[in-house]
């Protein structure tokens, strides 16, 4: 084999393990990712109380350092204006246990009385997630599940 056929060859697996090892090292660095998201409204009755009971999985390479949830009326000024991650600064703490490797369930239940019931606007609402994992990375879903209240 030629000198130049040689260096050629080197060259070129060099730089297909360069990209390879970027290819892993991005693959490594997943941002958290809810998926199967649920949402389960049960309105209040008599004087018993409902509820909103919304289950996600997410998962990140890193962990998972927390998962709020928010709630909202699809005609609202999130609607018009969007959500975004500052929005979700104050928004309640869902409650995550492990589920496979870097996977957790998170869990958020609200409780929702007569006076609540009547005072939120009927129709269609959204839960929005924010994701955050344990390096920092996170991962705003507006509208991970719907639910109707009537």
């Amino acid at each position: 084999m030629s000198r130049r056929v040689a260096l050629s060859v080197v060259a070129g697996v060099v730089l297909l393990g360069g990209a390879g090892a970027f290819a892993l090292a991005q693959a490594g660095e997943q941002t958290p990712a809810p998926a199967h998201s649920t949402a389960r409204y049960s309105a209040p009755e008599g004087d018993r109380d409902g509820s909103l009971v919304f289950v996600t999985d997410v998962t990140a390479s890193s962990g998972v350092k927390s998962v709020k949830v928010l709630a909202w009326p699809q005609h609202s000024s999130f609607a018009e204006k969007g959500l975004t991650a500052k929005d979700m600064a104050a928004a309640e703490t869902a409650v995550c246990k492990p589920a496979g490797q870097d996977t957790v369930r998170c869990t958020y239940t609200a409780k929702v009385t007569g006076a609540d019931a009547k005072s939120s606007p009927h129709g269609t609402w959204h839960v929005a997630v924010l994701a955050t994992a344990k390096d920092g990375t996170t991962t705003l879903d507006t509208m991970a599940a719907d639910f109707t209240v009537r």
